[in-house]
């Protein structure tokens, strides 16, 4: 049975027709196909190409994996909503407050059609969008540069305007890992009804603070 916040779009390409599908279960996720989509190519090397790793991620609670796929049900187009790992800083805030925007991919000759924008509008179309601080983190050595022809700052800027799109601004964090390189990248979105309370919280989680 389909989630009933799933929803399905199809959209039409020279190259074919692509089919947009949230909140994919893992059945559904079963019957397609991740071979060969996403390959390391020079300094490239994709979050992920395993099918399994999908389905894990769709059997989590409140997730929402979002997918583009071909007529030959070729998967060409990843994005993946769920809560941070319990050993990351971002789940110290109480209540599941914090979700993450984990992946959002669109494979080599699919690039620059505007998928990833429609994956991103999908996946963030979530019932508690409202009630949540959604936030990504973009590390430089997981971008395709080389595949993109673009340099590592313009590849941050079209992230940051992918995102800022949807409502997500940039935030400082001291996080060891975003600090290793000045071009990667924290940007998150406050929900509506999320209280100051939390807010503050959210600030001092980006730094590693107590209360």
């Amino acid at each position: 049975m389909a989630n009933p916040n799933q929803k399905i779009q199809t959209l039409l390409f020279s190259e074919g027709s692509i089919t947009i599908k949230s909140f994919c279960s893992p059945d559904e996720i079963a019957l397609l196909s991740l071979k060969d989509t996403f390959v390391e190519s020079g300094h490239y090397n994709p979050i992920l190409t395993k099918k399994e790793s999908l389905i894990d991620a769709a059997l989590k609670p409140d997730a929402n994996v979002t997918l583009a796929y071909t007529e030959n049900k070729k998967i060409i187009g990843i994005s993946i909503l769920r809560y941070p790992n319990p050993d990351e800083r971002w789940s110290k805030i109480e209540g599941r407050v914090m979700m993450e925007v984990a992946v959002t991919e669109v494979s080599g000759k699919w690039r620059l059609k505007g998928i990833s924008k429609n994956l991103l509008g999908f996946l963030l179309d979530h019932p508690l969008m409202e009630d949540r601080i959604i936030y990504m983190v973009g590390y430089s050595w997981t971008w395709d540069i080389s595949g993109t022809n673009k340099s590592v700052i313009e590849y941050r800027n079209i992230l940051i305007n992918l995102f800022s799109h949807f409502g997500f601004g940039i935030y400082p964090t001291n996080e060891l890992n975003i600090m290793l390189r000045p071009e990667n990248l924290f940007m998150a979105r406050i929900g509506a009804n999320i209280s100051e309370s939390i807010r503050k919280r959210f600030k001092l989680v980006r730094f590693n603070l107590n209360e």
